[in-house]
């Protein structure tokens, strides 16, 4: 699989919509605890295949605000003791494989024992120069661009601007993401067709796959087939395709014309 990848047009950034953690455990007949479990082994994985490859960046949709709000608090509660687990016992893999782990959303909210834990993993892996894998934690792109505007809106109006004068690089530089690159490839598992409150605003231009597989039986090698089919698209960013003419509307007889 390696080998049929094209080292020239690799991706800089894959982010991941990690879903069917519950769906797998109950196919199994077993508690979502366990799927939960078996999701948290499948990211480091997946982390380890992408430091190989030597992906920039990775982002995982870890955790996400309407997570916290609306699962059961059992289930969040197992979910924050399973993270600090991850942030305890994989920080040496980390560092054997290159990789820098930070952070994205509202983490602030998260419990203090959890923040702890995250700094430490943080602070540890800060040096590597590899893959930086971005855990998104009580994350939502629209809350998300809530902290943005108001950031924005503060320095506006300390620094006396006209609205008229806000760019679209204005807000980029306001996001959690401000320090890397849009996505190039959004991969969601288990088969939903949705976005799930993940990127918005960096996902515009941002090629999509989704894949029928559970998370938990998610591989390096399922990321590298994703990226094996982003390869063989062409990207166009709202354009023309190389070759392509534009219509030459202004040559059309008037008759011709639709409006």
């Amino acid at each position: 699989m390696y080998r049929r990848l094209d080292p020239e047009r690799m991706p800089q950034h894959v982010a991941i919509i990690m879903d069917g953690n519950g769906r797998w455990a109950g196919k199994r007949s077993l508690k979502r605890f366990f799927g939960h479990q078996q999701g948290a082994e499948a990211v480091q994985y997946v982390v380890e295949t992408a430091s190989r490859v030597g992906l920039p960046w990775l982002t995982l949709y870890a955790f996400s605000l309407e997570n916290n709000l609306k699962r059961p608090r059992t289930e969040v509660n197992f979910l924050m003791r399973l993270l600090k687990s991850y942030l305890t016992n994989n920080v040496q893999r980390m560092n054997d494989n290159n990789v820098r782990i930070q952070y994205v959303g509202r983490t602030e909210e998260l419990p203090e024992e959890v923040r702890e834990r995250m700094r430490y993993a943080e602070e540890a892996t800060r040096k590597n120069t590899g893959t930086t894998l971005t855990l998104a934690l009580n994350y939502g792109a629209r809350s998300e661009l809530v902290d943005a505007f108001r950031r924005l809106v503060a320095d506006v109006q300390r620094k006396g601007l006209c609205p008229e004068q806000i760019t679209e690089l204005d807000i980029h530089r306001y996001l959690y993401t401000a320090h890397m690159p849009d996505p190039d490839l959004l991969i969601r598992t288990s088969g939903e067709m949705r976005v799930s409150n993940f990127l918005l605003w960096q996902i515009a231009y941002t090629e999509i796959f989704v894949t029928e597989r559970l998370w938990p039986d998610f591989r390096g090698i399922h990321m590298l087939e994703a990226i094996e089919d982003y390869q063989r698209r062409e990207r166009r960013y709202g354009g023309l395709s190389d070759g392509t003419e534009s219509d030459d509307v202004e040559s059309l007889p008037a008759n011709q014309m639709v409006v």
